[in-house]
């Protein structure tokens, strides 16, 4: 007889485990909060490095490039205007107009240093980025009364950088509208020597003037005397006294209206640095850094040049 086995004890299914409680959702406010602060910080560092590097470059190799440029330029006009007989002879042109600020108006040149520049009218910052300015307050080169030539020292250039080492004797010539002019250096001054002697009614003095002091710090000026020692040319009705030009024409003197474009400049590469950190998260890292750098790089140099005027005009 088959004993039968009793079924096994039913297993009661498993209880269900409590579904989890739904977390709350987040704020996306502080990741966009990130992602702003990320983008003006980034932004920040764009427009300072195309400050330094523009400023870098304008004052060595970008700004030497542009003065060998407007010095081409300015031969080239200069050489056209005498060929015709229209060059400058006076603070006018020959139909009676007052002469732009540079304007070609003489060719200097100084065999010792090995120096020959074209000379431009007026001596604010603007005018000696592109060579050596005549003050316009007095007369050209080759007239009677004292000619004042400024240059600058270490940036654009640099024509006068070594006119410190000029000796007693040499011979300085320029050129104008009137003929070649001769000049022999007398003596070099600082501030706080002795003033050369008052001219003769029939007498005619050089005066070239620098900044002095470590490089792109001035701390003064030097100025290097000649007298005249060709004939004298007439000069014709100066509209400009001695001393009625502004602030920004004399020594070490800088231009306040160049604020402006500083300004509007200054807008330009914050706005295209904004736009290279939008285009670095849509874009990636080098599509934006081979688009934004060549524009980013423009407005930096664009800043820093009209910044540059700002600066001392001898610098």
């Amino acid at each position: 007889m088959t004993v039968l086995s009793p079924p096994p004890p039913a297993v009661a299914p498993p209880a269900p485990e409590p579904s989890p409680e739904p977390e709350p959702e987040r704020s996306s406010g502080a990741p966009r909060a990130e992602r702003a602060g990320f983008a003006f910080a980034g932004a920040a560092l764009c427009v300072l490095a195309a400050l330094l590097l523009g400023f870098a470059a304008n004052l060595t190799i970008v700004g030497h490039l542009q003065h060998s440029r407007d010095q081409q330029t300015a031969y080239d006009e200069f050489r056209r205007q005498l060929a015709l007989g229209v060059a400058p002879v006076g603070q006018q042109t020959y139909d009676g107009k007052l002469l732009d600020p540079g304007a070609p108006v003489a060719l200097l040149r100084i065999p010792a240093l090995g120096l020959k520049e074209v000379v431009a009218e007026g001596t604010a910052s603007g005018v000696l980025m592109s060579g050596p300015g005549h003050r316009r307050d007095t007369p050209l080169p080759g007239q009677a009364g004292t000619s004042v030539i400024m240059g600058r020292q270490w940036g654009y250039g640099s024509p006068f950088n070594s006119l410190h080492e000029l000796p007693v004797g040499t011979e300085i010539r320029v050129t104008t509208g009137q003929g070649t002019a001769t000049y022999e250096v007398t003596a070099i001054r600082r501030e706080g020597d002795p003033l050369p002697p008052t001219l003769k009614q029939d007498e005619g003095r050089l005066t070239l003037i620098t900044a002095e002091g470590r490089p792109y710090t001035p701390s003064g000026t030097i100025r290097v005397d000649a007298t005249l020692t060709s004939d004298v040319q007439p000069a014709p009705p100066r509209p400009l006294a001695p001393g009625w030009i502004d602030d920004s024409e004399q020594s070490l003197g800088s231009e306040d209206t160049a604020w402006l474009p500083v300004f509007l400049w200054s807008q330009g590469l914050l706005l295209a640095a904004l736009l290279t950190m939008a285009a670095y998260r849509a874009w990636g890292r080098w599509q934006t850094w081979i688009v934004g750098v060549p524009v980013l790089a423009a407005f930096g140099l664009a800043v820093s040049s009209a910044a540059t005027r700002l600066l001392p005009n001898l610098l």
